[in-house]
């Protein structure tokens, strides 16, 4: 039940603050999703349309661009054998330990550990 209103209280953000985020930039996203309104023949239109950040999690521009940084991943290091994921805390003294140093790097704003 928490995640449901985390969730809603970051939409309702986005929401509230177009134009903090300058959602008016994305004219031509604008532009090509009311064309395609028009082409459906529903003319009416409900609500107020809200853009969302490629920031916000989950949402469809965040999963374009986190696929978009796989395949650069692999484009660069080719094909992996096995993916394995996993969540950490890369200050923990046993991670710090364990791996060689200047093995944490930053990517867009995030800790990434190199193996």
């Amino acid at each position: 039940m928490s995640y449901a209103k985390v969730e809603t209280q970051r939409l309702r953000w986005v929401s509230n603050n177009q134009a903090t985020i300058r959602a008016d930039l994305y004219k031509n996203l604008r532009d090509a999703v009311t064309a395609h309104d028009h082409t459906t023949g529903d003319a009416v239109q409900a609500g107020k349309r809200v853009i969302l950040p490629a920031t916000f999690s989950g949402g469809p521009r965040n999963m374009h661009q986190r696929y978009q940084d796989a395949m650069a991943v692999v484009r660069k290091h080719g094909r992996p054998s096995f993916f394995l994921t996993m969540t950490c805390n890369p200050g923990w003294r046993e991670i710090q330990d364990a791996l060689p140093p200047r093995t944490i790097t930053r990517v867009r704003g995030r800790r990434v550990v190199e193996c």
